[in-house]
């Protein structure tokens, strides 16, 4: 009916990332049958502690049929019809990306990505379920999934539940030394190949990540001061709206976009062309996860690289905002910078050098005594 390892997966999502109580009613989406397994094992957990789950299965071709042809009265129906009053009712939420293609949305044209997004995505998913619920989104282990990580598809499907069911409690502890410290930081500067970029955090909220809304997890987050931010930057590969990057090269000043280059850069001035919050950045982040060591095209593990840091294009959080809006939010990675935070180093390449933060390195938190 499902493997051990996804009963364990199951619990660890109802039980420690969103929480899931007696009574409460909680929506089960999966985009792609591969992942199934799973949504059985949460949908038995969930019954069995006296929760109601709400199944949502989803076909990624018929998805991307209504992403091409849809219009802004067709996400604004869809919306007022039926997934927002669906959204509201729901106390939790798990979301499971099982589809096998990454790159099945990647003709879908501008006009018809931002129509989504502004009528569909933001008021259900950005406004509703992110502000208002226990949330959580996964991607499942498949052979496509593993070819993108260039991984035997066993290999990768251990190196997967490896990922996802690492100690968070080991990690909350090691992140709280380099939370505190950030709270006190007034400028970041990130400096590496291909990269020299600095910005303010003064006074900004941080977030610690410990496997409550993303599995995998480990980051830490907060929003730059939004016209703060100076210097270029460049970005590992990386899949958006279906379409992938190679790398990515920003140049910025007084933090707007004034420049780029890419191995796609007619597909990334489209983006970038989105609205006037797309040349902005809403987010930037430590990944800590000792597990993830290299790029994969999916931003659920990308972000999440020891030794990276995210600076993130378009819309911010409410829980850490610095008054971006976009209908974009791109999640563009940078790993191995060395990281000065006022002035001082506090990580060469990918490794932590400050004595109080070397517990998030890998040979630490991959201890077992």
């Amino acid at each position: 009916m499902y493997s051990n390892n996804d009963q364990q997966l199951a619990e660890q999502l109802l039980n420690h990332s969103v929480e899931l109580q007696e009574g409460q009613n909680i929506l089960l989406q999966c985009i792609g049958l591969n992942g199934v397994g799973l949504i059985r094992a949460l949908a038995e957990l969930a019954r069995k502690r006296g929760a109601h789950p709400f199944i949502k299965l989803e076909d990624p071709e018929i998805n991307r049929i209504l992403l091409e042809q849809g219009d802004d009265d067709f996400w604004k129906n869809q919306t007022e019809a039926d997934q927002l009053p669906l959204m509201k009712n729901m106390d939790a939420f798990i979301g499971i990306r099982g589809a096998e293609n990454i790159y099945e949305n990647s003709a879908v044209p501008k006009e018809a990505n931002k129509a989504y997004s502004d009528h569909f995505l933001d008021p259900v998913h950005f406004k509703e379920r992110v502000n208002n619920t226990n949330w959580a989104v996964l991607r499942y282990p498949s052979a496509a999934f593993a070819m993108n990580a260039k991984m035997p598809t066993e290999a990768f499907r251990q190196f997967y539940y490896d990922a996802c069911l690492f100690d968070y409690q080991k990690l909350e502890k090691a992140m709280k030394p380099l939370e505190d410290r950030l709270r006190k930081t007034e400028m970041i500067h990130l400096k590496g190949e291909g990269t020299d970029i600095e910005f303010s955090v003064k006074d900004q909220n941080w977030i610690p990540c410990f496997g409550k809304r993303n599995i995998p997890d480990g980051e830490l987050f907060t929003s730059p001061i939004l016209d703060s931010v100076n210097g270029h930057i460049t970005y590992a590969p990386s899949v958006y709206q279906g379409k992938p990057f190679e790398f990515v090269k920003l140049e910025v000043e007084n933090g707007i976009v004034t420049g780029f280059d890419s191995s796609n850069n007619e597909a990334l001035e489209e983006i970038l062309d989105t609205d006037e919050g797309a040349r902005r950045f809403g987010e930037f982040s430590f990944g800590l996860n000792p597990i993830i060591e290299s790029p994969m095209y999916d931003i659920l593990f990308d972000e999440k690289i020891y030794g990276s840091n995210h600076l993130t294009l378009g819309n911010d959080y409410e829980i850490a905002p610095n008054g971006n809006e976009s209908s974009i939010h791109w999640d563009l990675v940078c790993i191995g910078a060395d990281v000065y935070l006022d002035g001082e180093q506090v990580r060469k390449g990918r490794l932590f050098t400050d004595e109080k933060l070397v517990g998030l390195n890998p040979k630490k938190l991959l201890e077992k005594f």
